[in-house]
């Protein structure tokens, strides 16, 4: 059985991902294509990523990597067993640090913005050994607020 841990992020033009617990950003364009990708799968984050999600969403399995006590309404796991699950690393920024290397596809969405003062980021790819293989520009639509890149980054984790 082959195991497929990917990751998947939204980011500014400088890595930023998160101000204050949150999205910086509110990009439905950009949440139509994290559900795309992720609906059926298992979505793996930390416990400040699931506290700032609105509850459990649709037909995707929730597992939390925490160092606190168990969370009620979800699984949790340590980062031995996320290794051992097919799914996807969705946050945050030390989630991100901690698998980078251990994930072959990373889909990032590049937000066409640069936020003041944030308080997280996505860890720099450079020298990983991730190569470009999708990229499409996005105009940002009704519901967004800035226009967007879509991009799709692989690696062999041999």
């Amino acid at each position: 059985m082959i195991i497929m841990l990917g990751m998947i992020v939204a980011c500014d033009r400088n890595g930023a991902i998160g101000k204050d617990g949150d999205l910086p950003w509110r990009q439905s364009t950009d949440l139509q294509h994290f559900k795309k990708i992720t609906m059926g799968s298992n979505l793996i984050m930390g416990r400040k990523t699931w506290d700032s999600l609105p509850g459990k969403l649709p037909e995707r399995e929730h597992f939390v990597l925490t160092r606190g006590s168990e969370i009620s309404e979800v699984n949790t796991i340590s980062f031995n067993d996320a290794l051992n699950l097919d799914g996807w690393i969705i946050g945050g920024g030390e989630i991100y640090k901690l698998f980078i290397n251990h994930v072959s596809v990373l889909f990032r969405t590049i937000i066409d913005t640069r936020v003041a003062n944030p308080d997280t980021y996505f860890p720099d790819i450079t020298g990983l050994g991730f190569e470009l293989t999708e990229e499409e520009h996005v105009q940002a639509g009704e519901n967004d607020q800035f226009d967007m890149v879509f991009q799709k980054w692989e690696k062999s984790l041999n």
